[in-house]
């Protein structure tokens, strides 16, 4: 029973130590992260969103923020974009069928525009 006191002080104690040392390295540490964050463009933070809602006509500026791809993308990458994205808002996976719509609704615009 004493041996595991000691045992549980003994680890208490180390971890205040290590806790303690961490603490240090990040004061230390400090101004070369702010210079860091201040180095980064200001989009890195705003978290890549679009804030607004979809257009009653889809354009094709519309269709490229949804598919995530480039207006002047060819057919391939609209098409591995098209897939990787309904795997992840898929209906059936607990995705929105509104947007599973929006997503295909992307995929046709632009796939009718665009060169082989």
């Amino acid at each position: 029973m004493a041996r595991a006191v000691v045992a549980v002080g003994l680890t208490i104690a180390a971890a205040g130590c290590a806790g303690h040392y961490v603490l240090q390295a990040i004061k230390h540490m400090e101004p070369q992260v702010k210079q860091v964050f201040q180095s980064l463009p200001k989009s890195a933070f705003s978290g890549g969103y679009y804030r607004g809602g979809f257009e009653p006509e889809m354009t094709k500026q519309e269709a490229a923020l949804v598919s995530g791809v480039s207006p002047t993308a060819n057919k391939g990458k609209i098409r591995d974009a098209h897939r990787r994205i309904t795997l992840l808002n898929h209906p059936d996976k607990g995705g929105s069928p509104y947007i599973a719509v929006k997503i295909n609704e992307a995929k046709d615009l632009l796939d009718g525009q665009a060169k082989k």
